[in-house]
C-alpha cells in the first residue's frame, strides 16, 4: 500500500514507521476473514484493510472526520489480522499511530474524552480495589476469590511477577495461585511493590504519555532485581504480557530508558512459556480424580499478541484434563480491555457468539488466561470461569 507522507508528518518517527508498515500491505484481504468486527458489521471500513486505507489517508494529509474515528474506535486491537496476514503487516502499531494522529487533529467531544480519562484514572488507580470490595459487600458476594495461603519460602531460583492493577481487585486468587504453583516448582516469585499497571489501559485509551510514564515506573521498580539476576518477569495476564513486550519499542527514542526497556521486554515471559518445561515435576503432586472436561479460551493477547498457541492446551492435557475443541477459537470474545465499556453492543454480541462456541462441547469449566476475558465471559454464562493456573493450583495436593 504505497503511502506518501504529508509534509507535516515527514519528520515524525511514528508517522514514518506507520507509512513503512503500510507499504507491506498487498491488499489481499485475508485479514477480513479473521476480523471479528468485519464479520458482524460487513463493512470494509470495519475490517483491517479498510482501516489501513483510512490511516493511509490521514498520513497523506487528509483531514480525519468523526466517521474516520468511529471505524478506528470499533477495532478491538485483537491483532488476529496480524496472525493471518501473509505479508506480516504490523497492524497494531499502525493503528496506535493512526489513532494518535486522528486525536491530534480532531479532539474528541467533551463527554467522550472525559469518559476515557476517568476510565484510565479509575481502573489503574488506588480507588478501584476498594470500590470492587465495597460492591462485593453490598451484593453479599462470597469471598470466593480470597487469596488463600501464599507461600513465603525463598528458593534459589527467583523471578519477578507483575501484580497488575485490575486483576488483584477482581480476582486476587490468580496471583496467589501463581505464587503457589511456582513455589511447588522451587521458584520464588518476587512482587516489586512499586510496580503497578503495565500501561496497556492508558495506551489503548489514547493516553500514550501516561502509558509511557507507567512503563518507566515499572522499569525503575524492577531494575534492581534485574541487575541482581532475576531470571524473568512473569505475567499471568496475557494482555499485560503483550504490553510489556512493547516496552522496548515504545521507549526506543528515550535515551534514559531505551536500553533498559529493551532488556525488560527481553525478560518478559507469560506463565504459559515458563511452565511447559517444568510441568512434569507437578505430576506426582496431582490429586487423584476423574479427568475434567474443560475448554480453554485463548485470549487474543496470548495467541495473536504474544504468538503463544497450543502451550496451555498441551499442559492441561498432560495434567489430566480432557481439553475439548471448539469452533472459531481464533476470534475475540469482545472484552479487549475497555472495549466492553466503550463499545457495549458489539462487545456483547462477540461474547454471546464466543460463549455459544465454548458451550457447544458441554464443558464443566471454561478456562482462559486474561482477567478481561475471564470477567467478560463470566458475565454471560452459568458455567464456572477460571484462569487456567487457578485450575492447576486446585489440582495440586
Amino acid at each position: 500500500m504505497q503511502t506518501t507522507l504529508a509534509p507535516a508528518f515527514q519528520n515524525r518517527p511514528d508517522a514514518q514507521e506507520a507509512a513503512a508498515l503500510l507499504r507491506s500491505c498487498v491488499h489481499c484481504g485475508f485479514c477480513s476473514a479473521t476480523c471479528p468486527t468485519y464479520q458482524i458489521l460487513g463493512d470494509e471500513l470495519d475490517g483491517p484493510r479498510g482501516r489501513l486505507y483510512l490511516m493511509k489517508q490521514v498520513l497523506e494529509g487528509d483531514r480525519p472526520t468523526a466517521k474516520t474515528r468511529l471505524h478506528l474506535d470499533r477495532c478491538l486491537t485483537c491483532r488476529a489480522c496480524e496472525t493471518t496476514c501473509p505479508s506480516g503487516v504490523q497492524y497494531g502499531r499502525v493503528l496506535d499511530t493512526g489513532r494518535q494522529l486522528v486525536n491530534e487533529q480532531l479532539p474528541r467531544p467533551l463527554l467522550s474524552g472525559l469518559v476515557r480519562r476517568l476510565l484510565a484514572v479509575w481502573l489503574t488507580g488506588p480507588l478501584f480495589a476498594p470500590a470492587v470490595a465495597m460492591g462485593r459487600l453490598l451484593r453479599v458476594l462470597p469471598a470466593a476469590q480470597a487469596a488463600g495461603v501464599v507461600p513465603h519460602r525463598l528458593h534459589a531460583r527467583r523471578m519477578l511477577l507483575l501484580a497488575g492493577c485490575v486483576q488483584p481487585a477482581l480476582s486476587p486468587n490468580i496471583n496467589a495461585a501463581t505464587l503457589r504453583v511456582f513455589d511447588a516448582l522451587g521458584i520464588t516469585l518476587q512482587v516489586a511493590p512499586d510496580a503497578g499497571c503495565c500501561g496497556a489501559i492508558r495506551h489503548h485509551l489514547d493516553d500514550h504519555d501516561g502509558a509511557l510514564s507507567e512503563a518507566r515506573r515499572n522499569i525503575d521498580a524492577w531494575w534492581p532485581a534485574v541487575e541482581a539476576g532475576a531470571e524473568a518477569i512473569v505475567l499471568n495476564a496475557s494482555g499485560c504480557g503483550t504490553m510489556l513486550h512493547e516496552y522496548g519499542h515504545l521507549l526506543r527514542h528515550d535515551a534514559a530508558y531505551a536500553a533498559k526497556a529493551a532488556r525488560i521486554s527481553a525478560l518478559v515471559r507469560d506463565v504459559a512459556e515458563v511452565l511447559p518445561a517444568l510441568v512434569g515435576q507437578l505430576a506426582p503432586r496431582l490429586r487423584e480424580r476423574q479427568p475434567q472436561r474443560v475448554v480453554f479460551h485463548p485470549p487474543c493477547s496470548l495467541q495473536h499478541g504474544q504468538k503463544i498457541r497450543g502451550a496451555v492446551e498441551s499442559m492441561l492435557t498432560t495434567l489430566g484434563a480432557e481439553v475439548l475443541p471448539f469452533a472459531d477459537a481464533h476470534l475475540c470474545c469482545g472484552s479487549a480491555g475497555t472495549y466492553s465499556l466503550l463499545q457495549p453492543q458489539l462487545s456483547r454480541e462477540l461474547r454471546d457468539r464466543k460463549l455459544a462456541a465454548l458451550g457447544a462441547p458441554r464443558p464443566e469449566v471454561i478456562l482462559s488466561a486474561n482477567i478481561g476475558c475471564l470477567t467478560h465471559l463470566a458475565g454471560g454464562t452459568p458455567l464456572p470461569v477460571q484462569h487456567w493456573i487457578e485450575w492447576l493450583d486446585a489440582q495440586l495436593a
